[in-house]
């Protein structure tokens, strides 16, 4: 049998772990540079859309007392560790989905007992972390995630577990499941599928096989068969990035060549940071840079830069983007995004020698101590030179919550009188 262990309001759950106050009360929270709204709570749904530009929208968060959050990726992050923690302990096989979703197996558990043992695996990361979760139970993949809708949307019946174990539930939950709500099925698909009067996931069970195969290609009918309780959709294995980006969008534009250049360093920096992470090398990168779609007077400009051979040296990449932004910059605009990918990324371990032209081998030593003493400061102690020292990349965070689980100075005091 395969699950899905899900969090309930992921983001504003966090938020509440520290702040119970807020329960059963409205939240949402903003992306990057507070931008727009990128999580909410359920109280919050119906006053703000998903993707909602949060300047349009201070209004209705002042009207109907909406409490609003920055992303607090670090707090985040570390409280979903330990959700998934929690649940390596329980099963022996697991696929970290999400920030907030795992997919995991259950063999090896009898059938009567699944709900009972889920039950108790809620229970503990509820206990424990503070996150209230949903999971769902079923023959296969797709089907759990049917399920796990099921236990979210009938939480008082269902205690927030759901078990698909019988043919009749299996259709039951097909038949109340709408189309374009299906895992797998996009808004395109689902827009197709209407038009054939194809409402259900049930509806989309019994096509025939060779119709979904012509119209949706071979993924469609391994959903299809999976939908209908045939295990084709399985664990995914964990692969290297192919592409890895820095991009960011400035609190304030930026006009003279001197920051932007030193922010694209810096956002090199850290793609090669990245690379060396997954033991990767790239063999070229694109650099671009924009103004913002608000400005009258717009420039949108990239560059693909080929480097001389593959590599993943903070020194070499930071030299080859800066040349691309030497080719990009241009006076007289108000840049207000910058980025930095790097691309044609392989494996260190099958690292190709160039006979006229290859890195110094003194790059490959120096990025390891600077590496190390990176992590174990847990901060950027060392830069490359063409980075500002002093300076560290502040985003607009007007609503921050502190991180109450990763900064000393942030961890709750409690006075004992």
């Amino acid at each position: 049998m395969y699950a899905i262990l899900d969090c309930n309001s992921f983001y504003a759950s966090c938020e509440r772990v520290f702040k119970p106050n807020l329960l059963g009360k409205p939240i949402v929270v903003l992306s990057n540079n507070d931008g727009c709204v990128i999580a909410r709570s359920e109280e919050a749904k119906p006053f703000i859309p998903m993707g909602a530009e949060a300047f349009k929208y201070e209004h209705v968060f002042k009207e109907n007392k909406i409490h609003v959050f920055s992303s607090n990726y670090s707090l985040y992050g570390d409280l979903s560790t330990r959700v998934m923690a929690i649940l390596s302990k329980y099963v022996l096989e697991m696929e970290v989905y999400s920030i907030d979703e795992a997919f995991f197996k259950l063999d090896g558990i009898k059938k009567e007992e699944l709900e009972a043992y889920v039950l108790k695996i809620k229970n503990t990361i509820e206990k424990q972390v503070g996150i209230p979760v949903s999971i769902g139970v079923a023959p296969t993949k797709s089907l759990s995630k049917v399920a796990n809708k099921i236990a979210k949307q009938y939480t008082g019946k269902t205690k927030g577990v759901y078990v698909i174990s019988t043919d009749e539930k299996c259709i039951k939950a097909l038949k109340w499941t709408k189309v374009e709500n299906v895992w797998g099925i996009g808004r395109s698909i689902s827009k197709q599928l209407k038009y054939r009067n194809i409402h259900t996931a049930y509806d989309f069970t019994v096509l025939p096989d060779e119709f979904v195969r012509k119209n949706f290609s071979v993924v469609g009918l391994r959903l299809k068969n999976d939908l209908s309780g045939i295990s084709t959709i399985g664990f995914e294995e964990v692969k290297d990035k192919q592409n890895i980006a820095t991009t960011r969008t400035f609190e304030n534009a930026l006009k003279e060549y001197e920051p932007i250049k030193e922010r694209i360093a810096t956002f090199a920096n850290s793609c090669a940071e990245k690379l060396r992470k997954q033991h990767s090398e790239c063999s070229y990168l694109y650099v671009f840079l924009k103004t913002s779609s608000y400005s009258n007077v717009k420039r949108n400009v990239g560059v693909v830069i080929h480097l001389p051979y593959v590599t993943n040296s903070s020194i070499t990449i930071c030299n080859y983007a800066i040349k691309g932004i030497n080719q990009l910059y241009k006076k007289g605009y108000n840049y207000k995004k910058a980025g930095v990918i790097v691309m044609g990324i392989k494996s260190e371990k099958h690292h190709q020698f160039s006979i006229f032209e290859d890195e110094n081998p003194k790059h490959k030593t120096l990025m390891h101590v600077m590496d190390t003493l990176n992590l174990k400061y847990n901060a950027p102690k060392i830069k490359i030179a063409n980075q500002d020292l002093d300076k560290t990349w502040k985003m607009k965070q007007e609503h921050l919550s502190p991180r109450y689980t990763t900064a000393i100075n942030d961890i709750i005091e409690i006075k004992c009188d």
